[in-house]
């Protein structure tokens, strides 16, 4: 075992904090709610203890992540952590150990790769391919699983905004069954889908598939830092509870209940519909934009909130770094996810995010570009 390295993308985040950025062209969420919002269900006589509730989670929210999941399965197979972050680092820390075989795709979510070398397993990565949508090629994925202990993916894709659909879903189950492997699929952008609709989770399809997903993302949620592991396997979720004991070990009662309110049926439908009408907007304004930037192009992600622009003559790295120190405006590098030639850009946040602003100031700096 090893130490946890940081990878490029929190890296990154860590270096550009103090910037102040006027305008973000890239915020991965979507506008985030008030504690306002939430007042009139909150009790005031709420204990702020944990005494008296169930370790894995509310089991009023476990309920309610099951509902909006669309899975018929027992409470117990949800464990409720923080964020899907967490969730994703449990699975793997429990189920694969040192020299065991993780497949997971690129471009995709870092964590895994910094999780693998820590582990010190072996990290198998399945390129998707611009040029074809920034699809998943099947027959890569399932020459690459034999023998692996765990294969991780997200849908949609992040940061491609690609989505895996539901037929295209099961092959991948069917590939894990054959392997013998642990299938994780990470939900964060679940809910936002403009291609299609929304795939069916992967806890519900396949015995050793792990669902996991937040609040962070289409509802706005991200500092409740709540999110869940779903799966039909007790003793994986048995696992991660333990490790979860010693680690955050149980989670904080007011965040638990004020993300169990906005996964109330009523309150769901109507912020997601909220976040993706704004969304949609923001996305054909956003496509525009590439669309009439010569130096830009993309795959017009089908879910999410963020995809990848290739900027033409210049590395997303140091166009990301100029365009925050000379025009204060954020986006996040593609190097992050290991595509140099690459910016992410997204929808999320809002009229806080001043996207027209950083529109502007990125075309400014795009017109300077030798």
């Amino acid at each position: 075992m090893h130490k946890v390295k940081i990878h490029t993308l929190f890296e990154y985040l860590l270096e550009t904090t103090e910037a102040e950025p006027e305008a973000f062209i890239g915020f991965s969420l979507a506008q985030p709610p008030q504690l306002k919002d939430y007042l009139a269900d909150l009790d005031p006589e709420l204990s702020l203890d944990w005494n008296g509730q169930d370790f894995r989670g509310l089991p009023a929210l476990r309920q309610n992540v099951l509902d909006r999941s669309a899975l018929d399965l027992p409470l117990e197979s949800v464990l409720i952590t923080a964020g899907a972050a967490e969730a994703n680092y449990l699975s793997l820390r429990q189920l694969v150990g040192p020299g065991d075989k993780i497949v997971t795709e690129t471009p995709g979510w870092p964590q895994v790769r910094v999780m693998a070398e820590a582990i010190g397993a072996e990290l198998i990565e399945v390129p998707r391919q611009e040029e074809e949508g920034w699809s998943l090629p099947l027959d890569a994925l399932e020459e690459a699983a034999e023998g692996a202990k765990l294969i991780f993916l997200t849908n949609p894709n992040n940061p491609t905004g690609r989505l895996i659909p539901e037929a295209e879903l099961r092959e991948i189950a069917e590939i894990a069954r054959r392997a013998d492997a642990w299938l994780l699929v990470d939900e964060v952008y679940a809910g936002l889908e403009w291609a299609g609709p929304r795939p069916p989770s992967i806890a519900g399809i396949y015995e050793k598939g792990i669902t996991t997903g937040s609040v962070s993302k289409a509802l706005g949620l991200q500092g409740l830092r709540t999110g869940w592991m779903i799966c039909q396997d007790q003793g994986a979720i048995q696992d991660a509870f333990i490790l979860r004991e010693n680690a955050s070990e149980i989670m904080n009662i007011l965040g638990e209940v004020i993300a169990e309110i906005a996964m109330r049926e009523d309150r769901y439908a109507a912020k997601l519909n909220d976040a993706r009408s704004q969304a949609i907007s923001t996305l054909e304004q956003l496509d525009r934009f590439v669309e009439a930037e010569p130096r830009l192009s993309w795959q017009k992600p089908e879910a999410g909130l963020i995809g990848l622009a290739r900027v033409d003559g210049i590395d997303g790295d140091s166009f990301a770094r100029r365009l925050l120190s000379e025009q204060r405006t954020f986006l996040l590098p593609g190097s992050s996810y290991g595509q140099p030639d690459h910016i992410r850009i997204g929808v999320g946040g809002g009229a806080a995010a001043k996207l027209d602003l950083g529109l502007e100031r990125m075309s400014a700096l795009l017109k300077t570009l030798p």
